[in-house]
């Protein structure tokens, strides 16, 4: 375990350890047998940063080739008073190096992209009966939001 790390955005060589570190949240969220993405799918979407860029991925980096969390974010650039979202899809931290702060530093980064893009809102999900996640993102400032509620619908 490190506590000394570098947060900053997600480039091409990011690729095998962030893939790593998304299966690792699938495996903790119950989704790995459903998990798809690929190295090819995260630079063809988002780490390339070419034109066709779904996806901003921020990390904490080890300073030696390790990724110890990333967050994903995505734009919701129509809203209904022309600002856009930014919606935080994905934070993990990996186990071993929870409680260092990086979960917060990642948000923090987060944040800033948010303002970059001149974004009104930051909009997540929790997984229900993660309390350890809904306290910490309470101490950030966040709330539920008790306006809506989740829905989904498989299209394929």
């Amino acid at each position: 375990m490190t506590n000394s790390y570098t947060v900053r955005r997600a480039g091409v060589g990011d690729a095998t350890a962030l893939i790593g570190l998304m299966r690792a949240l699938a495996r903790f969220e119950g989704y790995l047998d459903q998990f798809r993405v690929t190295e090819t799918d995260l630079l063809e979407r988002g780490l390339d940063q070419g034109p066709r860029q779904e996806f901003t991925a921020l990390v904490a980096d080890d300073g030696s080739g390790g990724l110890l969390g990333y967050a994903v974010v995505c734009s919701l650039p129509f809203t209904y008073d022309l600002l856009p979202n930014l919606l935080l899809k994905e934070l993990y931290v990996d186990e071993t190096s929870r409680g260092l702060g990086i979960g917060r530093a990642l948000m923090t980064a987060v944040m800033a992209e948010g303002r970059a893009r001149g974004c009104a809102r930051l909009k997540w999900d929790v997984l229900k009966g993660n309390t350890r996640a809904q306290a910490f993102y309470r101490s950030l400032g966040g709330a539920p939001d008790g306006g809506w509620e989740g829905w989904i619908r498989q299209l394929a």
